[in-house]
């Protein structure tokens, strides 16, 4: 028998993982891929906004701190955990982040209509539907909606953590998905947004989802749990300390994890995964322009035992793996990207 590449022992380590139907885990670099911004861009955005004039003078000289984190070269994350913030001045961050995020996220819903093949994502929900796994479990950080568009094209519902129709209201129990939750109605892709999403609003004691708002409603605010100080206090309250036993559950239970533009910087997501890795011994895949220091140290540190993860070199891609920590070169197609990834392992689409 012949012996396997290292190429063919990375697909069939690939394959094995997605025949699973792993848990998605969505990064910032899976939504920059079709156009929307990260992190970057929005401190660009957030230093050139107008603030607004009724500030008090101490607001104002707390902004004035954060830009000049900014300006010394430090992330946003990090500028704005150097800061404390009040909770109209938070608010002002999500409306600006929202503001900025959604043309973005309009254009990716656009282009689908156009071309509905244009989210490779709506490809991966469509293999991994099998007779016994109806539903999809989507974990992102990711204020946008590119996985519930991706789902939609993939005739799945979609299920997150609120009902349907155009003015949705929380679902406080998972069993009560009503008709989604019945064997006999569509497959279900449940995305767990752990930090909020654009359709997201709370005005007093109201939560609600509303789809096709452009400008946020008059007396609401964007619910959307933003970098800085406060994420770890929010994360506390409705509808995420809900929305984060869901995806903790979710992570719990999978059988293994695909990673995509994910840079293992986010507590809110990693935790039960890093756990279930080293213990468990969980598949874990992940493909990304650029693996992070983050993501490197945990890989290669031991405490992942299988794994496959893919960025950009070499030509093509770069592989690094449980058994081949230092990595190796796949020349060719650049396969640490969605499309050419699944072209790898499922085959090029028609």
């Amino acid at each position: 028998m012949a012996v396997k590449t290292d190429f063919e022992v990375a697909r069939e380590f690939a394959q094995g993982a997605l025949n699973t139907t792993p848990v998605i885990i969505l990064g910032s670099g899976a939504s920059a891929a079709h156009g929307v911004p990260g992190m970057g861009p929005l401190a660009g955005r957030l230093a050139a906004s107008v603030t607004p004039h009724v500030w008090a003078l101490d607001e104002t000289a707390e902004w004035t701190r954060f830009l000049a984190q900014l300006t010394a070269g430090h992330d946003l994350e990090s500028a704005l955990q150097a800061v404390r913030l009040t909770d109209r001045q938070t608010n002002f961050v999500a409306e600006e982040t929202r503001s900025f995020l959604l043309p973005s996220d309009l254009a990716v819903l656009t282009a689908l209509l156009l071309d509905r093949r244009s989210l490779p994502l709506s490809r991966l929900f469509k293999h991994l539907s099998t007779s016994t796994h109806q539903t999809v479990h989507v974990v992102t950080p990711n204020y946008d909606r590119l996985a519930e568009y991706a789902a939609d094209v993939a005739d799945y519902s979609t299920f997150t953590g609120f009902t349907q129709g155009h003015v949705q209201t929380r679902k406080r129990q998972e069993g009560s998905r009503g008709a989604a939750a019945r064997r006999d109605q569509p497959r279900t892709v449940c995305v767990w947004k752990v930090h909020g999403s654009l359709d997201w609003f709370q005005g007093g004691s109201q939560i609600v989802g509303v789809r096709s708002a452009g400008e946020t409603p008059a007396g609401f605010t964007p619910l959307m749990i933003t970098p800085g100080i406060d994420k770890y206090r929010l994360a506390h309250d409705e509808p995420f300390r809900s929305i984060f036993a869901y995806a903790d559950k979710a992570l719990e239970e999978a059988r293994a994890y695909f990673c995509v533009g994910y840079g293992f910087n986010d507590v809110h997501v990693q935790t039960k995964m890093i756990e279930r890795c080293e213990h468990d011994a969980v598949p874990l895949l992940v493909i990304t322009k650029e693996l992070t220091p983050t993501a490197k140290a945990f890989l290669q540190g031991g405490r992942c035992r299988r794994y496959l993860a893919l960025e950009e070199g070499g030509g093509g891609a770069r592989a690094y793996t449980h058994d081949q920590p230092a990595g190796f070169d796949i020349p060719g197609e650049p396969i640490w990207s969605l499309d050419k990834f699944l072209d790898m392992t499922i085959g090029v689409k028609p």
